[in-house]
């Protein structure tokens, strides 16, 4: 129960990192686009590490111990990939401007004419703040089953998907408040959004824990793996590459898989 306590609660804490990112755009009045390049470098080599290093390979034994040698590699290839597929298809569903891994500026919402204060766009912001909870529903079974499995990889995947929803954050109020013309309302709305986490935790309690045997968790973690792998190819490092100075973003890459690399040695 400590472990499961443990695991909803570094869940909760990923989720709600997007307030941060709220906050900023609520506050500050530039983006400080160095911290957020080295960032999210940070995440996506804490990230991919972790995942091909450590997660699949964990996942591979499990599926060896129950199904065999060649049937669990097999398995292990197939929900890897499954998990790539899953958060891709979430990816292309979002449209286009509701999605949280654009690069948006928290100085972009005070460019003349950004807020339309129009009430019939409000639909479009609910719409906005839920797109993003769908996105990251399956980062809170990542974060989850993670720290089931090991707690202190449980830590180093919140903390990674922590950085990655502060830019997110961000990237979730600014088009809302397009919507609305309202930043108490956006960073309201986003901060909510970030409560899919607990509840992609929730559902893999509620549904996974009752059939979790080695076949069961060798399949969500594997598939955990492919989920962190995409996130980190697809948006932290694009993300990242635009809001880049001077190769910042591969030095937090670098460094991240280190850290990743002595945590796993050392714990």
């Amino acid at each position: 129960m400590n472990d499961i306590l443990l695991a909803f609660l570094l869940t909760l804490f990923a989720g709600l990192a997007t307030g941060i990112g709220s906050l900023l755009a609520f506050f500050a009045k530039t983006t400080n686009t160095k911290f957020l390049s080295f960032a999210l470098g940070l995440s996506a080599g804490v990230m991919v590490y972790v995942s091909l290093i450590d997660i699949f390979f964990e996942a591979q034994d499990a599926l060896i111990t129950d199904v065999g040698e060649q049937a669990g590699s097999w398995l292990t290839v197939i929900a890897f990939f499954a998990g790539m597929v899953l958060i891709a298809l979430i990816d292309r569903f979002i449209p286009k401007h509701s999605n949280p891994h654009e690069v948006k500026k928290v100085e972009d919402m005070d460019k003349p004419g950004a807020a339309i204060n129009d009430p019939s766009l409000l639909k479009m912001g609910v719409f906005t703040a839920l797109a993003i909870g769908i996105h990251n529903f399956p980062e809170g079974i990542a974060t989850f089953m993670s720290t089931l499995q090991d707690p202190t990889l449980g830590v180093a995947i919140a903390i990674a998907i922590a950085i990655h929803n502060i830019p997110e954050g961000i990237a979730v109020s600014v088009p809302i408040y397009y919507a609305t013309g309202d930043k108490k309302r956006a960073f309201k709305l986003s901060f909510l959004s970030g409560l899919a986490e607990p509840a992609g935790a929730l559902l893999a309690f509620l549904i996974l824990m009752p059939f979790l045997n080695g076949v069961m968790f060798g399949i969500i973690f594997a598939m955990v793996a492919g989920i962190m792998v995409f996130i980190s190819l697809d948006q932290l490092l694009p993300a990242a590459k635009k809001y880049d100075e001077s190769h910042t973003s591969i030095y937090g890459v670098i460094i991240g898989m280190a850290i990743m690399a002595l945590s796993l040695l050392l714990l």
